[in-house]
């Protein structure tokens, strides 16, 4: 594990009354992620943000409501991610539920199509006799003008859901519905894809209820869908404000009481998960994988068909499949992240001497695995990664970047998209993530002024990698009670994290497991009982930290062996005390 400084959160002193429940480890973690009211911790749906907040929902209501009042011919246009394959199984599953008979989804090819609506989505199925009335577009659709100009040409109207920033251009869709859109007071900027569509069926619901389309009894509950909300939120990392809580929390509910989709449900059980005891993390790490696995490799409709399947037989043969994928794209990723390794120490330069914006391109890249590759070298190397990987026929290089804390990262493309007109072909994204198209001839050109750009919106100071954590833990919080609470005290994510903490500790013994993982045998002091820990793929290289002990940076955890269930710390940083 490369060298990091070890900071630590401190919780501002407030004089909020936390109430008698609240366990004082609790109170001091909240506290720390900025809770300042008991209210941010109640995750019913009566706290949720108002639908009626989203600038253009009274326009997508009516043509929605049009749609099934005449009954239309829809389409669902997807995406090729978790958030994507969740918004159009919500969709489908929403539109079917408040009574449209006619809906259908398409999701482009990553490797044919390109991203999100495009004119040769809409000529295809022009050449196909599949044009609908209505296009609705899920987790894309901001950035869509030449798409949505050609559908609008062929007569279909368009609506476009989406939580991606705009660009100065809007697409002219009958509707926009976009929290981040220009003039949107919705509160929740950090809405998921498919939370924005979860709304709009919201709002629908509603209309159709208040214009006497639909009598109180009749009103399906959209609340079944909230598994699939929760996992599209967690799989597209959006920082987990409340509103976004209460999303994930209340489709965990569901998750754990056994009333999930049954292609969740299957997902769960070939990951090695209980779902009666999944946590958020559950869905980030062993779900989300799976269902991206299909569009990074070959075809998200297996994902999304996953989703929809209401057969539990059905739906673990597509789960099957998925897992299959899944472990074919670690295969390529392994083999990539060599490759990425032998052209870092081509460069023949120490960390120190690295671009600080870090650009790799190899013709034998696999396009569906570049942005896995690029969050890798970023743990790395500290700095943000876009890797590269050849276009369908060679014509153009697509790229998948990967940021640091404290770096927009499509902000800092369209610095480079202001100062170097036409060197970017198309990019977009958020502050963490994005994608972008060159032509291959240009890669050093863009590579020079990407590190130009990331050099004039960081400092030195910046590249110093650090972990962040919630101080030590006492000998008498070192137990499986605790990691209990913090199991279900969230849901953790992204801008909400998940606790860790860091203390020193006695190495009793150490070995090399698997060959890349250290198992220890720990005691944090002469009062401490004896506690397992264990760091994954740290390499079979590493000190004797029985001489030293070591400064742990770690969660606790239940581990169950042989139907013993004792507290194991998961190491996520460990350097010689």
């Amino acid at each position: 594990m490369p060298p990091r400084k070890i900071l630590r959160r401190t919780a501002p002193s407030t004089d909020m009354n936390w109430g008698g429940q609240l366990p004082v480890l609790l109170r001091r973690l909240y506290a720390a992620r900025g809770v300042t009211s008991e209210d941010q911790l109640s995750y019913t749906l009566k706290h949720l943000a108002s639908p009626l907040d989203l600038r253009g929902i009274e326009r997508a209501v009516e043509i929605i409501a049009q749609a099934i009042a005449s009954q239309q011919r829809v389409m669902i246009l997807g995406d090729f991610d978790a958030d994507g394959a969740t918004s159009t199984a919500v969709a489908v599953l929403g539109l079917s539920m408040l009574g449209l008979e006619s809906v259908d989804f398409r999701v482009p090819s990553r490797f044919a199509d390109g991203y999100g609506l495009s004119p040769g989505i809409i000529e295809r199925l022009k050449a196909e006799d599949n044009l609908p009335d209505l296009l609705i577009t899920v987790d894309n659709g901001i950035a869509a003008i030449d798409g949505v100009r050609a559908a609008k040409d062929l007569g279909i109207r368009v609506l476009v859901t989406d939580h991606h920033l705009p660009g100065e251009t809007l697409p002219d869709a009958d509707a926009i519905v976009n929290p981040n859109q220009a003039g949107c007071p919705f509160l929740s900027k950090n809405a998921a894809g498919v939370g924005v569509m979860f709304y709009v069926l919201t709002a629908v619901r509603r209309h159709l209820r208040e214009t006497g389309r639909m009598t109180q009894a009749q009103q399906p509950n959209l609340g079944v869908l909230l598994d699939l909300v929760a996992l599209g939120t967690v799989a597209d990392v959006v920082p987990l404000d409340h509103n976004n809580r209460i999303f994930v929390e209340q489709g965990l509910r569901r998750i754990r009481q056994g009333e999930a989709r049954p292609g969740i449900l299957a997902l769960l059980e070939v990951a090695g998960r209980d779902h009666r005891e999944i946590s958020a993390a559950d869905l980030g790490f062993a779900v989300g994988p799976r269902l991206n696995a299909a569009g990074r490799l070959d075809d998200m409709g297996v994902g999304i068909a996953c989703l929809l399947a209401d057969s539990p037989d059905e739906a673990r043969r597509l789960a099957a499949e998925l897992d299959s994928l899944n472990r074919e794209r670690r295969h390529i990723e392994t083999g990539m992240k060599a490759q990425a390794q032998e052209l870092l120490a081509s460069l023949s330069l120490d960390l120190e001497g690295l671009p600080w914006g870090l650009a790799l391109y190899d013709p034998d890249w696999h396009q569906g695995v570049i942005g896995i590759l690029a969050a890798r070298l970023r743990e790395q190397t500290n700095r943000p990664v876009i890797a590269f990987a050849p276009g369908e026929g060679g014509a153009e290089l697509k790229g998948s970047a990967r940021s640091i804390p404290g770096l927009h990262i499509r902000d800092v493309l369209a610095v480079v998209d202001a100062r170097h007109p036409g060197l970017l072909k198309k990019y977009g994204g958020h502050a963490m993530a994005a994608g972008m198209t060159i032509a291959p001839e240009r890669l050093d050109e863009f590579c020079q002024a990407f590190d130009i750009a990331v050099r004039n919106a960081l400092c030195v100071e910046d590249l110093d990698a650090a972990v962040t954590t919630d101080g030590p833990l006492t000998v008498a919080e070192l137990t499986l009670e605790t990691a209990a609470l913090l199991r279900r005290a969230g849901p953790w994510g992204q801008h909400f994290p998940e606790p860790l903490f860091d203390g020193e500790f006695e190495v009793l013994r150490q070995r090399i497991v698997g060959e890349n993982h250290l198992k220890l045998v720990l005691k944090l002091n002469e009062a401490g009982d004896i506690i397992d820990g264990i760091a994954f793929n740290t390499g079979p290289e590493v000190p004797d930290f029985t001489r030293t002990g070591a400064r742990l940076v770690y969660k606790p955890d239940a581990n169950t062996f042989r139907g013993r269930t004792s507290l194991q710390l998961l190491i996520d940083y460990i350097e010689p005390a």
